[in-house]
């Protein structure tokens, strides 16, 4: 009975989907097109669980915005690579190498010997920071007061009271440039246009033929790569209205401008801000500043100004943190800060734009 349920499959691959040689591949889908379970049975690589995603939308309501999970981006983990870059961002710190079979922490390895390091802006007992551990008591895996010390990753361990980085070593412990012991949440909006011609009509790539989006990238002063403007949230601050004042601080610098132009920007952020948002990304970032102790975690969302009458109209000016901004075309050949360039492909893919 078995031969003929896929000789069956075999015949709707190759008549209703045109798959061709490669039919095999496909087996899980038609299987769950016929209402037959998934099985591994023909080929041992074959699994539900990778080749039988299920795409998911939803809309997620906030007071400031709204957004939409289509669940394309995964924060399944592969070994972290910027977190172990031999030199830590602004300092002459080097990490202790971890090659990648070593990385999980449920790997024994009696010789690491990760360095120290916590930055000057760190020690320096800033607002934004946390004291040292043994002068509090930080409740790791819950909210503190207004701290969100949860992570998207799920509960993190904690060892000789301080929290171990989830993705596993970096060769680093302390906090180095973060703030806050465990995870340090920002939130990055990734806001963008259809590129138009002189009559407004959308600009098509020339090899993939596509529409062209375009983004607003800023050039980080600290370390001169370019990125989605985006920073941390503050405690008891929602999401939302992070996405909301990073944009207009670190593209538009509403914070230097006058009362009557700010009013405005407000009111151009406020447009956008007001149609449902997608949810791009909601979890770990493999990021330089990372340590054994600390590391960043966001959620990314896109804002799509189609008509081209909301921000699109607003002159772009840097804030304090960036050194230039930009509309930026999309293009997976533009190269980006820490995850950037996977955010901005899920939202190509999104919108139907070339990548």
């Amino acid at each position: 009975m078995l031969w003929f349920v896929y000789l069956l499959i075999y015949l709707v691959g190759m008549i209703h989907f045109g798959l061709g040689p490669n039919w095999i591949g496909r087996i899980p889908f038609a299987v769950t097109l016929l209402g037959l379970p998934c099985t591994s049975g023909i080929r041992s690589s074959i699994s539900c669980s990778s080749s039988c995603p299920l795409r998911t939308s939803q809309y997620i309501a906030t007071s400031a915005c709204k957004l939409y999970s289509a669940q394309t981006m995964s924060s399944s983990a592969k070994p972290h690579i910027k977190s172990r870059c031999s030199q830590y961002p602004q300092s002459k710190v080097n990490r202790f190498p971890v090659p990648d079979d070593k990385v999980d922490w449920s790997k024994n390895w009696p010789q690491y010997n990760p360095v120290s390091h916590n930055d000057p802006s760190v020690t320096k007992k800033p607002t934004w920071a946390d004291p040292d551990i043994g002068s509090f008591s930080p409740k790791f895996n819950s909210m503190d007061g207004a701290v969100d010390r949860t992570s998207f990753e799920g509960n993190y361990k904690v060892e000789k009271g301080k929290p171990l980085n989830p993705r596993g070593r970096t060769g680093i412990t302390g906090r180095g440039l973060l703030g806050r012991w465990g995870p340090n949440h920002a939130a990055d909006p990734i806001v963008t246009k259809w590129k138009v011609d002189a009559k407004g009509a959308k600009m098509h790539h020339s090899v993939s033929k596509r529409p062209i989006l375009q983004f607003v990238a800023i050039k980080r002063k600290d370390c001169g790569e370019w990125a989605i403007p985006g920073g941390m949230v503050d405690p008891g601050e929602q999401v939302s209205l992070t996405l909301q004042r990073e944009f207009s601080e670190e593209a538009l610098n509403s914070i230097a401008v006058t009362a009557s132009e700010r009013a405005i920007i407000h009111e151009h952020i406020t447009k956008l801000f007001k149609c449902p948002g997608f949810e791009v990304y909601k979890g770990y970032v493999d990021d330089p500043r990372n340590t054994d102790n600390a590391w960043m975690e966001t959620v990314a969302a896109n804002f799509h100004d189609d008509t081209g009458t909301s921000v699109s109209e607003l002159p772009l000016q840097a804030g304090d943190d960036a050194g230039q901004v930009h509309w930026v075309d999309v293009d997976s050949s533009f190269s980006l800060y820490a995850s950037h360039s996977h955010f901005l492909e899920v939202v190509a893919k999104e919108r139907k734009a070339h990548w």
